[in-house]
């Protein structure tokens, strides 16, 4: 489960592009706010289940929130001002019939290390898709250990550009944003939801109230961070009990993590990023071109 937003710098209190996510992982998972440099990667670069071949060009340098056991990422930013934020979907086809690929959270930290702007990142995310398949569990074996593979959607943005997309195995849509835009755990590309979305997928109660709530976060313009991290530590109880923005969920579900970004280019965005429960939390603010100075694994 998650939840992403972004405005545009039209409709942003500060002028530049805010993006904002909570991961919702398994409740004991540990995530953790890291600076990954650039690189030069001389070989095969391992992802979480497989190898992909190295990038051709040094990576960007990223700040990036992961799951501690694994190597992707849940969401992030790169030096670029570009970030990428995953949610969980599932569709009329099954993935736990798919064969292992790249998970959400390997395509999200793909993207952040190897494209300069929005339009890039879902070229690389729809290219890595296309050649090697999404599939696997996202979940730490040690404590999913039978594992749970599902399909995703990402918000996209840069410092004057954002997209969604939305996939089935490797089926996808994109749609550019206008303004300002929210995702959730379904898809929300009209046509894609259409023709995938699976019928008995449990919106109403889980996915919708959430989704509602940050489309009218959206509509109080112009956005600021403060109404963003505002929204992130909601528990406005709309649907089932627990499945709030921030979730609390026992022993299903929980958000570990959350992140809101102000977009700018040549590395001058701004994020706000913490581990845990955001109601229970305070955000730790720094510059990006400070990031790799600062103690981030448990902000």
């Amino acid at each position: 489960m998650c939840d992403v937003l972004v405005a545009l710098p039209a409709a942003s209190a500060i002028g530049a592009t805010l993006f904002a996510k909570n991961s919702d992982r398994p409740p004991t998972e540990r995530q953790v706010v890291e600076w990954s440099p650039a690189r030069r990667d001389s070989g095969p670069l391992r992802a979480t289940h497989l190898e992909v071949p190295a990038h051709p060009h040094a990576t960007l340098a990223c700040v990036l929130s992961r799951p501690a056991w694994g190597w992707g990422a849940e969401h992030g930013v790169n030096e670029a001002g570009v970030a990428i934020g995953n949610t969980t979907v599932f569709t009329t086809l099954d993935p736990r019939g798919a064969m292992v690929g790249l998970t959400g959270m390997d395509l999200v930290r793909l993207a952040l290390e190897r494209a300069a702007s929005a339009a890039a990142a879902v070229d690389t995310i729809t290219e890595m898709i296309a050649r090697f398949g999404q599939g696997g569990s996202g979940h730490d074996p040690l404590l999913v250990p039978h594992g749970r593979p599902y399909w995703n959607a990402f918000l996209v943005a840069d410092p004057t550009t954002a997209f969604v997309i939305d996939t089935s195995g490797g089926e996808w849509a994109v749609e550019a944003v206008t303004g300002v835009r929210a995702i959730s755990n379904r898809t929300t590309i009209p046509a894609f939801d259409a023709a995938h979305r699976h019928p008995r997928q449990p919106v109403d109660q889980l996915v919708n109230p959430r989704w509602l709530a940050s489309q009218q976060v959206l509509t109080q313009q112009p956005v600021s961070v403060e109404a963003l991290a505002a929204h992130l530590r909601s528990h406005d109880m709309f649907g089932a009990e627990g499945w709030s923005v921030c979730m609390h969920v026992e022993g299903v579900e929980a958000t570990t993590a959350s992140m809101i970004a102000a977009l700018r280019p040549d590395g001058a965005s701004e994020i706000w990023a913490l581990t845990g429960h955001p109601c229970e939390r305070e955000y730790t603010q720094f510059a990006f071109s400070e990031a790799r100075d600062h103690d981030l694994v448990n902000v």
